[in-house]
């Protein structure tokens, strides 16, 4: 009888396999979608055109970039980019949440699409499946196209699209984790912020410290040729050659963001993004606007989605740059694994001079207890390398007014991607230096040479670092010690501060499983 049931189950499972490897097959040779290309930027077409225009010739040659660290400032720039475009929005996202924020920017996105701007809408499969109605109705617009990176076939039933990614592993774990907003080939926005609450100060619970670059110039054209080639590959698909949308889809969107809208929560967002826009200046961010001709957007090609031969892939322009280091290296990862290769790598920096720095969260402060647990089977060969450690704490001291959510969390949880080197070099990018980053998912963002604007980074370092918002790892023989300061008092720690004890057997267990190359 046993016999019988194992040879049931593996007929089962083989066939559930099989019927998903079929799909997927039929699937992937579904029509792609007809091949599109950015429009080109033009003299005076739009009030972005027009607002560009001065500044352009004012630093001809030069991109004018800035960055945009507050929460705040980030959902405005992006908001204030689509009511002032007038010809295209290329959007590209890893995870678009259907929350007040993410809601808020669909109807301005809507709005645009109204007053004739084309839009492209380029998302990744593993967050936006189950939400197809939502793509559909946004896709049912005559100038707004959506399209989905590595989509699973199964669309309605978790069920169904579990199996498909059990019976497929190896091309399911492969996502699109770039992150750029690029208004009328003019303006980009890239870095490390999704759209949600979370990355906007909205959430009730837990808001992300995060940082994108606000950019002008060619480097638009840059983002586009990086996102023409993944909106023309063929692992990107039209949301409609899965699902068909329904008559009502559209209307009903229009009703649901219409409530939104009106919404008191609502009100914080909008009146900002109201003020900015009676202003005259095209930017408005978190800092001064510097101007370079040193900069250039880097990205990995969607073919290593296909699991392709390793060619060009962003580490492998990052790594080079990062072994240029001479005097100091400091880098920020909210997921911060760094694999033997990367201790080595780090090692050979300190051995040679340069003082090295990280900055990733506590196991309190991550979002991802798991990667927290690989991560720690590091700490102590980075520490005896010379490798200084910090990480982020997850609850804010009650007088760090400024960081408040606008709904009341002090939680904090480290997302942004930086490294900066010397002073001089730097990148901001949706990159964590993890194995995921470096081999599974697709990644971009932005390398540049701008001192001044690294000074700006490098500032962001050393507030996030300091011991009344991080911890500062030591070894004491084999034990770790935390250090920072709490009420003004310092503090010496001898376990993992502000964790509970299931997030600590949680990141245990995983940092003993050999999946770090998973994480």
């Amino acid at each position: 009888m046993l016999t019988i049931l194992m040879i049931l189950t593996g007929l089962v499972v083989g066939l559930v396999g099989l019927s998903a490897i079929y799909a997927w097959g039929r699937f992937g040779r579904r029509p792609q979608g007809q091949p599109a290309r950015a429009l080109p930027p033009l003299e005076d077409q739009t009030e972005i055109d027009r607002l560009a225009a001065p500044l352009l010739d004012a630093h001809e040659g030069e991109n004018g970039v800035a960055l945009l660290i507050d929460n705040v400032d980030a959902f405005a720039a992006r908001a204030l980019s689509a009511r002032r475009a007038g010809r295209s929005l290329d959007l590209q996202y890893y995870y678009w949440k259907k929350d007040l924020t993410g809601r808020l920017l669909a109807a301005e996105v809507l709005a645009a699409a109204d007053r004739g701007v084309k839009v492209r809408l380029l998302l990744d499969d593993i967050n936006a499946g189950l939400h197809d109605a939502f793509c559909l109705s946004l896709d049912a617009h005559e100038n707004i196209e959506v399209r989905l990176f590595n989509p699973s076939r199964a669309r309605t039933d978790r069920l169904r699209r579990g199996l498909e990614m059990m019976a497929r592993p190896l091309s399911a774990t492969r996502r699109m984790h770039n992150k750029a907003w690029i208004a009328d080939g003019r303006v980009t926005i890239a870095g490390g912020r999704n759209i949600g609450d979370a990355y906007f100060d909205a959430a009730e619970q837990a808001n992300f410290r995060d940082l994108d670059m606000w950019m002008l110039g060619s480097m638009a054209e840059d983002a586009s040729d990086v996102f023409d080639a993944y909106w023309n590959s063929p692992v990107v698909l039209p949301i409609g050659a899965l699902r068909t949308p329904r008559r009502h889809y559209l209307p009903r969107l229009r009703r649901k963001l219409a409530r939104i809208v009106r919404k008191k929560a609502a009100r914080h967002y909008l009146d900002h993004v109201d003020r900015l826009a009676q202003e005259a200046g095209l930017f408005h961010g978190t800092g001064p606007l510097r101007w370079t001709s040193e900069v250039r957007m880097v990205a990995d090609p969607p073919e290593k989605a296909h699991m392709a031969r390793r060619q060009n892939w962003l580490m492998d322009v990052l790594m080079p740059v990062i072994r240029q280091t001479r005097t100091h290296l400091r880098i920020i990862s909210p997921y911060f694994i760094p694999g033997v290769n990367g201790v080595k790598e780090l090692s050979a920096l300190t051995q040679a001079g340069a003082q090295v720095s990280v900055l990733t969260n506590s196991l309190a402060a991550t979002d991802v207890a798991a990667v927290h647990g690989a991560y720690a089977n590091y700490r102590r060969r980075l520490l005896k390398a010379g490798v200084r450690l910090y990480e982020l704490k997850a609850e804010r001291e009650p007088n760090e007014k400024a960081r408040l959510s606008l709904f009341g969390s002090r939680h904090a949880s480290l997302h942004t991607k930086a490294f900066t080197l010397d002073g001089r070099t730097g990148f901001v990018g949706s990159m964590n230096f993890d194995p995921r980053s470096a081999s599974l998912n697709t990644e971009m963002g932005v390398l540049i040479t701008c001192p001044d604007l690294i000074a700006d980074i490098d500032a962001i370092f050393t507030a996030e670092t300091a011991p009344v918002n991080s911890f500062r790892l030591a070894l004491e023989g084999r034990k770790l010690i935390w250090s920072d300061e709490q009420a003004h008092r310092a503090r010496r720690l001898r376990r993992e501060p502000e964790a509970g004890f299931w997030r600590w057997a949680i990141a245990a267990v995983i940092g003993v499983l050999p999946i770090e190359s998973q994480l």
